[in-house]
């Protein structure tokens, strides 16, 4: 604080500033982009004909190898708990009321939780 009493002046805890617009939804949006690129990388198949064990019986991996499946399970867990301790922080509370806090939070959880669900049960079933 100031001697003129004037808080949230520059450089002094920002009281004044306005929320930033990704407050909240950075770790969804960060997780979401290496999860993109992981995909991108492994090269899972998509398709149920070009599974290594079309036309047999028993299961297959998604990814060139079957230990990518867990590896791909346990990147999704830790985006799913990125996005729950960012919604923890009271870096992402700044500035905002608690019926905001509450409905960013719940729909950064409920997308990411969405989308990892819908991947997970696309990407490691295709092949079983």
């Amino acid at each position: 604080m100031t001697t003129g009493g004037r808080s949230g002046a520059p450089g002094e805890g920002g009281g004044g500033r306005r929320p930033a617009w990704a407050g909240g939804f950075r770790a969804l949006a960060g997780g979401g982009i290496a999860v993109a690129i992981t995909l991108a990388i492994l090269d899972p198949v998509l398709d149920a004909r070009d599974c290594p064990n079309y036309g047999g019986s028993g299961n297959a991996s998604a990814f060139g190898d079957e230990r990518y499946d867990l590896a791909f399970l346990l990147v999704l867990l830790a985006w799913l708990a990125a996005v729950l301790v960012e919604q923890a922080l009271p870096v992402a509370w700044r500035n905002r009321g608690a019926g905001e806090v509450a409905l960013r939070a719940v729909a950064a959880v409920l997308l990411g939780l969405t989308v990892a669900c819908c991947l997970a049960a696309r990407l490691l079933t295709v092949c079983h």
